[in-house]
């Protein structure tokens, strides 16, 4: 018998993700710098590894380094992309943490630790998760 088990709520998203969430309306991409000087992207209220509260936003690069991944051969409906595609870690250029996306790219094969990433933006921009369709190798045209 099939079951569904939902947890709804709403969350206020506050200074922090709501600037994140209005700059990427804008197809820009902020990060929070931390006390120490670490730029955590997507940004978090607080430095996970100290607890203090963030110091402000920073403008990130929007592309990257793939620091790791796993494929998806056979996409479910709730995917992103309807083709085989991989989860990847990006580390965007300013950026000292990695992010998780959509990584649009031929194969398998062509997936690499290290390789140079850029952002696919979605053809309109709402302020939401979704306004990055994706990443994509830097030298896709």
């Amino acid at each position: 018998m099939p079951y569904t088990l939902e947890f709804p709520y709403k969350r206020s998203l506050g200074p922090v993700i709501g600037g994140f969430l209005g700059a990427l309306r804008d197809r820009k991409i902020l990060g929070a710098r931390t006390r120490g000087g670490r730029v955590i992207v997507p940004p978090l209220e607080y430095d996970p590894e100290t607890g203090e509260a963030t110091e402000g936003s920073v403008e990130v690069g929007s592309a990257g380094v793939v620091t790791g991944w796993t494929w998806v051969p056979e996409p479910a409906e709730s995917q992103p992309l309807e083709n085989p595609f991989a989860w990847a870690l990006v580390k965007l250029d300013g950026a000292d943490t990695s992010m998780l996306h959509a990584l649009d790219v031929p194969s398998r094969e062509s997936l690499q630790v290290g390789m140079r990433v850029r952002v696919r933006w979605a053809e309109e921009c709402r302020g939401h998760m979704t306004d990055i369709a994706c990443f994509e190798p830097e030298e896709a045209a």
